[in-house]
């Protein structure tokens, strides 16, 4: 099967820059990564695509086999990086596909000149003195939920995710895009998403790799992005200007600007 017909790679911004390789989160596609684009398609070479499932990713390609774990997702990152043939990339993981990221670069770390964590969590579930933000009963609720109202769910929950409530719009925004995900689709995603745990994988990782968090993030707190960084080595931490877990839409030019510095925008 063709990379770039499954996943709807999409290449922009200059043919001689570094490549950026924006990766979308949860209920999402690479829609919401166009606010942060025209920053950064100055200085890099610019690499979207979906999630296979998502977007206008090939949903034949999409089996409960292969995206039951995460380990699937990041099968498909190194295809798509294999096929561009372009050398090692920055590679932006945002939400469940900073862990993505992580599971890649720890498998091949020659693709991946560096990776960006964009509001990571490796496990959701407190555990002992490791908080995660929800209780094991919190994200069977959740799910519970997801499963039985996929469309109410969506409703009620996106704006909880997005966060800044004086900007309803982003919030309605998050909310259709979990709308245009195939329920039964979303149903596994999200169960992948929330009961992963890739704690184990952080100490993996041996590519330069930045940590942005958001001040105040109901998905993943700071503390969440405190031990992401405190378990891999020589990483950099970054509290972004931004409330919510969805920087790239609520706060675009911090982002960029982190993921550009990080990445070595040269002007």
């Amino acid at each position: 099967m063709d990379v770039r017909s499954r996943n709807h790679v999409r290449v922009t911004g200059r043919e001689d820059g570094p490549v950026v390789v924006l990766s979308h989160g949860f209920g999402c596609d690479q829609n919401m990564w166009r606010l942060v684009v025209p920053h950064l398609e100055r200085d890099f070479k610019v690499v979207l695509f979906d999630h296979v499932g998502a977007g206008r990713s090939d949903l034949a390609a999409w089996s409960v086999e292969r995206y039951s774990t995460l380990d699937g997702y990041a099968d498909d990152v190194l295809e798509v990086c294999r096929d561009l043939a372009a050398g090692p990339v920055t590679f932006v993981g945002h939400s469940v596909s900073a862990m993505v990221g992580v599971l890649a670069a720890a498998r091949e770390p020659d693709a991946f000149e560096r990776l960006v964590l964009l509001t990571p969590s490796p496990c959701y579930i407190d555990d002992g003195d490791y908080r995660g933000g929800f209780s094991a009963a919190d994200i069977e609720e959740l799910l519970d939920s997801l499963d039985s109202n996929y469309l109410g769910w969506s409703a009620t929950m996106a704006p909880v995710i997005m966060g800044n409530p004086e900007r309803p719009e982003l919030g309605d925004e998050l909310t259709n895009s979990f709308c245009r995900t195939d329920p039964d689709i979303a149903r596994v995603f999200a169960r992948t998403t929330f009961l992963s745990d890739n704690r184990a994988d952080l100490a993996k990782v041996t590519v330069p790799t930045l940590v942005a968090q958001c001040s105040n993030d109901a998905i993943a707190p700071p503390e969440v992005g405190a031990y992401v960084h405190a378990r891999i080595a020589g990483s950099e931490l970054v509290t972004l200007e931004a409330t919510g877990h969805c920087p790239q839409l609520s706060a675009p030019e911090a982002t960029a600007k982190a993921i550009a510095a990080f990445a070595g925008a040269t002007r």
